[in-house]
C-alpha cells in the first residue's frame, strides 16, 4: 500500500474537496462502530425491554471514560496538525509515543475509578432492581477502555497526517468481531453460553482489542510505521508531553462534564420507568446515527483550522469554518430526514409495543430539531478547539452545561410535561455552544497577534 502525504506536503487547502478528503473516510469509520451499537441495541431489546433500558445508563457511564479519550484524540489531531501545518512531520514520532503513553495513564485511572468508587456512586443513584446488573456490566465493559485509546491514538495519527482513508479498515473489523460476539455470546449461539445483558459487555471488549490490533497493523502495513519512525522510542519527552496534557486536560474536562450530564438526564429517568429508559437509550442511538456526520466534519475542522495555524493562515480560517458547517449541515439531515419519514420502521426494530412505538415518535421530532442545532454548533467549537484555545472549549461548556441542567431538571422534577419535552434540552445546549463559539472566534481573540 501506498501513504497519503509525503513528508513536505501535509499542508491543507481550504476548498470542497480537501474538506472531503478529510471527512469522508472519518464518517464511515465513526458510522460504523454506530451501526454496531444501534444492533447491539437491538440484540438487547430483543432480551427484554429492562436490558434495552439498562444499556442507556451503563452505556454514558462507559461514554465518559471513552470521552476522555476523544479528548485525548482531539488533543493530539491539533498538535499533530499544527507541526503538519508548519512543516515539521519529524515530531510525528514523539507526539504518538508521548499520546500512547498518557493514554494508558488515563485508561488505568478509568480502570480504577469503576472498579473502586463507582460501585458505591452507581448503588447511591440508581434503581435498586437494575443496580446489580448494571454495575456487573460496568466491571467488564471498562476493560476495553485501554484498548478503544490506543485505537484512537492511531486514528488521532490517520488523520493529521492526511491518511484518513484507512480508518475504515480497522473500523470494519471491529464492528464486525462486536456484531459477531454480540450474537454468540448474549443469545449463546455456535456453543457459547448465553450472557444476555453480560455478554453484550465481552464482545464489546473483544471488538475494541481487535480495533487497536489492526489501527496498529495499518501503521505497520501501509509503511507509515517507517516513514515517520513510529515507535521506536517511547522515552518521556517533557515538551512534547506538555503541548499534549496542555491541549488535552480542558478539552477532557469538557468532554467528561457534557457526558457526564447525559449520565444525571439518564439517573433523572430512573423514576418515569422502563418505557421511558428504553425510547431515550434509542435516542441515545439516534444521535449516535445523526452525529457520525456531525462529528466526522467537527474533526474535519479541528484538523484543518488547526493546520492552517500552523501555516500562519489565519485569514483562511473563519471560511473554512463556514464551509465546513454547510457540509455538515446537508450530510446530517440525510438521516434526519429518513428517521422522520419512517420512524415506526425504524422503532420497529426493537421489537416492543405500540406504546413504546408512539411515544417515541414524538420524542425523535423533538431529537431531530436537537440534531440539526448540533450539527452547525458542534463545527464552530471545534473550530475553537482547532485554535489551541481549548480553557475557552472549557469555558463555553460550562456555561452551556449550566442552562441545559437547570433546563433539564425543570422539565423532569419540577414541570415534567413529557418524554420528548425533556428532550428538548439539547436545543438548548447545542444553541449555547453554537452561540458562545461563533462570538468568540468572530471577536479574533485566538489569532496570534492578540497571543
Amino acid at each position: 500500500m501506498g501513504t497519503g502525504a509525503t513528508l513536505n506536503d501535509l499542508k491543507v487547502q481550504v476548498n470542497n474537496k480537501q474538506i472531503l478528503s478529510i471527512a469522508l473516510p472519518i464518517t464511515l469509520s465513526i458510522l460504523i462502530p454506530q451501526l454496531n451499537l444501534l444492533i447491539n441495541s437491538i440484540f438487547l431489546g430483543k432480551v427484554s425491554e429492562e436490558a434495552l433500558g439498562n444499556a442507556g445508563i451503563t452505556g454514558v457511564f462507559y461514554l465518559i471514560f471513552a470521552v476522555v479519550g476523544h479528548g485525548l484524540n482531539n488533543a493530539m489531531q491539533t498538535v499533530f496538525s499544527k507541526n503538519a501545518g508548519s512543516g515539521n512531520p519529524e515530531n510525528f514520532k514523539t507526539i504518538l509515543s508521548q499520546g500512547i503513553r498518557i493514554s494508558l495513564q488515563f485508561a488505568a485511572v478509568g480502570i480504577l475509578f469503576t472498579w473502586l468508587i463507582a460501585p458505591f456512586i452507581m448503588q447511591a443513584v440508581a434503581d435498586a432492581a437494575f443496580y446489580p446488573q448494571e454495575m456487573r456490566f460496568l466491571k467488564i465493559r471498562i476493560f476495553g477502555l485501554p484498548f478503544l485509546y490506543l485505537f484512537q491514538m492511531g486514528n488521532a495519527f490517520l488523520v493529521a497526517s492526511l491518511n484518513s482513508r484507512y480508518l475504515i479498515i480497522a473500523f470494519i473489523c471491529e464492528a464486525a468481531v462486536n456484531i459477531i460476539f454480540d450474537y454468540f455470546l448474549i443469545f449463546g449461539h455456535a456453543g457459547f453460553t448465553a450472557m444476555g445483558f453480560d455478554g453484550a459487555a465481552v464482545a464489546s471488549v473483544i471488538a475494541e482489542f481487535s480495533g487497536m490490533i489492526v489501527v496498529f497493523a495499518v501503521l505497520i502495513v501501509t509503511g507509515l510505521r517507517s516513514k515517520y519512525g513510529l515507535f521506536k522510542t517511547f522515552k518521556f519527552n517533557k515538551e512534547i508531553n506538555r503541548q499534549i496534557l496542555q491541549v488535552s486536560l480542558p478539552l477532557v474536562a469538557q468532554y467528561v462534564i457534557s457526558v457526564t450530564t447525559w449520565l444525571v438526564f439518564f439517573l433523572l429517568l430512573e423514576g418515569r420507568g422502563a418505557n421511558a429508559k428504553a425510547i431515550s437509550n434509542v435516542m441515545r442511538n439516534v444521535f449516535g446515527i445523526g452525529g457520525v456526520f456531525v462529528w466526522a466534519f467537527a474533526s474535519t475542522c479541528n484538523t484543518m483550522v488547526s493546520n492552517l495555524m500552523g501555516q500562519k493562515r489565519e485569514g483562511d480560517i473563519i471560511p473554512a469554518i463556514k464551509l465546513i458547517t454547510f457540509w455538515s449541515i446537508g450530510f446530517c439531515a440525510v438521516p434526519v430526514l429518513i428517521l422522520n419519514i419512517y420512524p415506526q420502521v425504524f422503532f420497529s426494530l426493537f421489537g416492543q409495543n405500540e406504546a413504546f412505538i408512539k411515544e417515541g415518535i414524538s420524542v425523535i421530532r423533538m431529537v431531530s430539531l436537537g440534531m440539526i442545532f448540533m450539527s452547525i454548533a458542534n463545527i464552530w467549537l471545534n473550530g475553537v478547539t482547532g485554535t489551541g484555545k481549548t480553557k475557552t472549549n472549557l469555558k463555553i461548556e460550562l456555561v452551556a452545561i449550566s442552562l441545559y441542567l437547570t433546563y433539564t431538571l425543570f422539565f423532569m422534577k419540577v414541570n415534567y410535561i413529557s418524554l420528548a419535552m425533556a428532550w428538548s434540552n439539547e436545543f438548548v445546549y447545542w444553541t449555547a455552544i453554537f452561540t458562545m463559539s461563533f462570538i468568540y472566534l468572530k471577536s479574533g481573540k485566538w489569532k496570534s497577534l492578540n497571543n
